[in-house]
Order: C-alpha cells, then structure tokens, then sequence
C-alpha cells in the first residue's frame, strides 16, 4: 500500500505541476477523495524534485548550449540573457517565501491549506487565466523579452506559494497578458521554475528532517521516478497543446475542480 501511495503521489504530482490546475490542490483533495494521507507541504515539495529532473532533461540541449558556450568564460552565463532573467524572476518568490517560512510558519497548513481556501482560488485563477487566454496575440519571446518581463512574471509566480494558484497558470497567464507568445510563455515559466522548486525542496527537507526519517527510501524513489516520467509527459503534451489550443480546456476543468471540491466540503 505505501508504493501505491506514492505511485499515486507521483502521478498527481507530474502530471499537474505543469499543467495549469495547481499540483499542490491536486495532491491534498485527490489523496483525501483515495482516502490516504495528505502529503503536507514537506513531503510535495521533495517529490516536485522529480518535476524538476524531468524540466532539466526535456529542455537537456537548451541546457547543454549554454554550457558549451560558457566553457571558455566562466562568467558567460551572468551575460546569458536567458539566465540572467531566471535569476531575476526568481527573487520575488524567494523573499515571499522565506517572509511566511519565517513569520508564518504554519500559516499554509491551517488556513490556505483547507478545501475552501483552494476551491475559491481555483475559481479566482480560472478567472484570471480567462483573462489572459482572451487577450491579444503577442510579440515577446524569449531572445527579445526585457528583464522586467522576467521580473513580472516572477512576481506572479511568488502568489504559487499559495496552495490551489498553480505556479505554471499564474506565469503563463502573466506572460500572456504582457504580450508573450504562447509557445515561449510556456516555454519560459517552465525554465523559471526549476531554481523555485528546487529550493522550495531543499528549504522543506531541512525544516522537516526528522519527519523524513520515518520514510522508506524505496517508496520514496519509486514515487520520485513516477513523478519524472508523468512530468515529462505532462510538458510535451502543454507545450504542444497550448501553443494551438490556449488554456480554455485548463479554464473549464479549474471551475469543475472548484465546483467537485465545494461539494464535498
């Protein structure tokens, strides 16, 4: 029962981290609809490692470019457009989250944790991504965009802390509404994502060590493994998806999760 638990972790995870509908929304609601545990915000943070081993090896030749091109410079990479706005983009979310990890603490597990808290979020997202999907086609994307767009989006991605926001639907519609095309609106709020989890990993493993000591490594690394492969799944198919299509079938399904969560409140 504790491999099929975190199967089950791994494919939630995967398959929502980057498919805008909240992976932290779908972790609590769906485990407590299976009748298991709720993961708590610890134990998705370590199994959003997966999501991020799955960005770095789909996105494995944008990495290995600009790995070849700083082998002469050490300091090419802080030149790197690219590079230079993941860093910049990423400042928001770090601030906000170490002000709630160091004055809120508990902030997330007794309040915006509840099932209220994330229908009602579900429903102020499919707003917004409403929005964004019906707003003009754009021109920006990834080799012309401003730091400030990068600092923009950032700044949206630092509300994802929020369980129920989703960290891909808040970027992309953020881009969408400053004028990114879609296909690097996408492609950039996945490459903004990596520092974000990762640390949001490693800052959740330290906290809550001791936790981590009652865990089967095996259990632990099946789950990780299953959130690799439903992750890479789950970008190719957003990718390929929302370039044509948009997030309208996104917009509709966050309405129905809302709907499904308030009547089983």
């Amino acid at each position: 029962m504790e491999y099929l638990k975190f199967i089950l972790y791994g494919l939630i995870q995967g398959l929502t981290e980057f498919i805008p509908v909240s992976s932290t929304a779908h972790l609590k609601v769906i485990s407590l609809l299976f009748g298991i545990d709720d993961p708590g915000a610890s134990l998705s943070a370590i199994i959003q490692l997966g999501s991020v081993l799955a960005l770095i090896w789909y996105f494995r030749n944008d990495f290995f470019k600009l790995r070849t091109k700083s082998s002469r410079n050490i300091f090419y990479l802080l030149r790197e457009r690219l590079f230079s706005s993941i860093l910049i983009g990423t400042i928001p979310i770090i601030i906000l989250g170490g002000i709630i990890k160091l004055f809120l603490p508990y902030f997330f597990d007794s309040i915006l944790r509840s099932n209220l808290s994330i229908a009602l979020v579900s429903f102020l997202m499919a707003i917004y991504m409403y929005i964004a999907d019906s707003s003009k086609k754009g021109f920006i994307n990834i080799k012309n965009h401003n730091y400030s767009d990068s600092l923009l989006i950032g700044l949206s991605q630092a509300f994802a802390i929020f369980p129920g926001v989703s960290r891909s639907g808040v970027t992309i519609s953020t881009a969408l509404l400053t004028g990114w095309e879609r296909g690097d609106a996408a492609k950039f709020s996945f490459l903004l994502g990596i520092p974000a989890i990762i640390l949001a990993a490693i800052v959740e493993f330290i906290s809550s060590l001791d936790n981590f000591s009652s865990l089967s490594f095996l259990p632990l690394f099946v789950g990780l493994t299953t959130t690799f492969v439903s992750s890479l799944f789950a970008i190719d198919f957003l990718i390929k998806y929302f370039s044509s299509n948009g997030l309208k079938l996104f917009i509709i399904y966050r309405v129905v999760f809302g709907v499904v969560i308030l009547l089983n409140l």
